[in-house]
């Protein structure tokens, strides 16, 4: 099992070692990302591979709205750090005991997810030439 530390992210901090940012505040926490953002939890890992595991198994959580069970608060909503750790520390631990099958879910979505962003700038060419269409219809 990869060894990895949770932490509350501080701004300007910079990290030496391969890390992701989950968000902690709102309906999107548990969000992960390779930037940081304003309310986050950093989990700092000593491989980059470790990282790229783990970001999976965190975006996996994060989508299936795993985390909306541990919310709390009334107004804006916020993962606590200590039900956060525990909870990643299982999740992330049973996730990976079945590391064939662990490592065909991570090649799938990460095909599905260079499809999605495929899908994104054809549609992106699309509009754009439709733009250039009707600015020539419009012209004559």
């Amino acid at each position: 099992m990869q060894n990895f530390i949770i932490k509350t992210h501080q701004k300007g901090t910079i990290y030496s070692k391969p890390h992701l940012f989950l968000l902690n505040k709102g309906m999107n926490s548990g969000k992960p990302q390779k930037e940081p953002f304003t309310n986050s939890f950093v989990v700092i890992f000593d491989l980059e591979q470790d990282c790229e595991n783990l970001y999976f198994i965190a975006y996996s959580l994060w989508k299936t709205k795993f985390w909306h069970q541990h919310l709390v608060g009334s107004v804006i909503p916020f993962l606590r750090l200590n039900d956060f750790k525990k909870e990643f520390f299982v999740r992330s631990k049973i996730m990976m005991e079945e590391h064939e099958q662990h490592v065909k879910h991570i090649a799938a979505l990460k095909l599905l997810e260079q499809k999605e962003k495929q899908f994104h700038e054809n549609i992106n060419l699309i509009n754009d030439m439709r733009r250039v269409i009707l600015y020539r219809y419009c012209r004559k």
